[in-house]
């Protein structure tokens, strides 16, 4: 198996670089999104800014056995959509109310920074605001846990605790992080969930080490853990049309614990668009 790679010096530099570019991303959609936005003009938005700050999206075009090319600079998931939403689905714009999951690849000066980060759109129901707050509880208790020497497994124990256990909703199986740094995927692989089984997740012994650069990504949904999707089609969906979130981060591994590459993200409202 190919093993992930080392990231220390100059490489950690530009790798903090590239994540720096993706938060900003994000922050200048906070300010931009609104009720009435259509997901083109979105993802236009997206391609502008990452345009202004020297990057380039690292999905569009990015491929993978038995799916056509992304067609989206950026990933564009609007409440049952979890992940790999694109402009080109079929959706109505943006309304009052809806959660909207955004995922961020830039590659700037051969680098990558991957996060995404769920907003509502002028308001949230009790319930989805729930929601959100148990998606960002379980980015922060996976990366406080991402100690050096501790198993891969340690994450998804305290992802799966914050999410379910103590918030009461569901993960997303199936799904999870990787790592990253010069190409948008690498190993390991990252469940947010505990395997139920042997052999289920090969990569889960595997203990964080100094200088290893994960994107860590716990996905949530309000009825189900399960997902739906069509054949060479790249949006996932909530099995049961159930609302979900979707909570990214780049992390690089230090000495001393783990380092968030994408802090910023932290601070970034949970609603957005509301009137003046």
């Amino acid at each position: 198996m190919k093993e992930a790679p080392v990231v220390t010096g100059r490489d950690a530099h530009a790798a903090a670089e590239a994540a720096r570019r993706v938060v900003a991303v994000h922050e200048e959609l906070t300010a931009f999104l609104r009720a009435g936005l259509r997901l083109p003009e979105i993802d236009a938005f997206v391609a502008r800014t990452l345009a202004s700050l020297d990057c380039r999206s690292a999905f569009l075009g990015y491929s993978i056995p038995g799916q056509s090319p992304f067609p989206s600079h950026s990933c564009l998931s609007i409440n049952a959509c979890i992940v790999h939403g694109t402009h080109t689905m079929e959706q109505d714009p943006l309304a009052p109310g809806d959660l909207v999951s955004i995922d961020i690849g830039a590659l700037h000066e051969g680098w990558i920074g991957d996060a995404a980060w769920t907003w509502a759109i002028e308001y949230a129901s009790d319930e989805d605001m729930r929601l959100m707050q148990a998606g960002r509880a379980s980015l922060a208790a996976g990366i406080a846990a991402m100690q050096p020497g501790s198993p891969l497994l340690d994450f998804a124990k305290a992802v799966q605790q914050a999410a379910e256990d103590d918030h009461g909703f569901h993960l997303v199986r199936g799904l999870g992080g990787h790592g990253y740094g010069r190409t948008l995927h690498e190993p390991p692989f990252i469940s947010n969930t505990v395997p139920s089984h042997g052999g289920e997740w090969p990569d889960a012994t595997i203990p964080f080490s100094p200088g290893l650069l994960v994107a860590v990504e716990p996905m949530l949904a309000i009825g189900t853990g399960q997902t739906s999707t069509r054949k060479g089609q790249w949006p996932i969906f909530s099995a049961d049309g159930s609302r979900s979130v979707h909570y990214e981060a780049d992390i690089l591994i230090g000495e001393d614990g783990p380092i968030d590459l994408t802090e910023g993200l932290a601070a970034l409202p949970d609603i957005v668009g509301r009137s003046s």
